[in-house]
């Protein structure tokens, strides 16, 4: 961004580097994060542009340059994403789990396991339970169950497995 706007891109990429610092060392000092890492970043003469970043990415302190708006910005696109808080972490582990609980609910299934996160689930089906037809409409009406009972982006694919294993031995 400090590029497009005609901005030192080394030095917003300083400030988004560091503007968290403090939150690795926040167990041992009172105080908040922005506070903490600005009060250590200063210990090092770290540059104001820099302090004042790190110190007013959440808005505890006023902007004195145009790079703090900047790690702000950076700062609340990249809590945006899925998986980066803790809320939300609950949320993508519980869609998981009940992607591969849908799926162990049908007769004859073994084992499930939901990967890509969570874009597909493979399902691996009991080949002495379930014939080629049946694995089929097992598929089907996963994928239909997925489609009632949950809500995701984009789409899952539903990969069912049925594997037959013969062993002889030759003596």
């Amino acid at each position: 961004m400090a590029d497009e706007l005609g901005l030192d891109g080394s030095v917003a990429r300083r400030a988004g580097l560091l503007h968290d610092i403090g939150k690795a060392i926040d167990h041992e000092v009172e105080g908040s994060h922005p506070d903490i890492g600005a009060n250590y970043l200063k210990r090092f003469n770290e540059s104001a542009i820099v302090l004042n970043a790190v110190a007013g990415h959440h808005g505890d302190i006023p902007p004195d340059n145009p790079y703090t708006p900047l790690v702000a910005a950076a700062d609340a696109i990249s809590a945006s994403r899925p998986g980066t808080r803790r809320e939300t972490l609950e949320r993508y582990i519980k869609r998981l789990e009940k992607l591969e609980e849908l799926a162990t609910g049908f007769k004859g299934v073994e084992n499930a396991y939901a990967i890509q996160a969570g874009r597909e689930i493979r399902v691996i089906v009991n080949a002495e339970k379930v014939d080629d037809d049946s694995a089929m409409k097992i598929a089907r009406d996963i994928a239909s169950k997925i489609e009632e009972e949950m809500t995701y982006p984009g789409e899952i694919q539903v990969t069912l497995l049925r594997e037959v294993r013969c062993v002889e031995y030759a003596k």
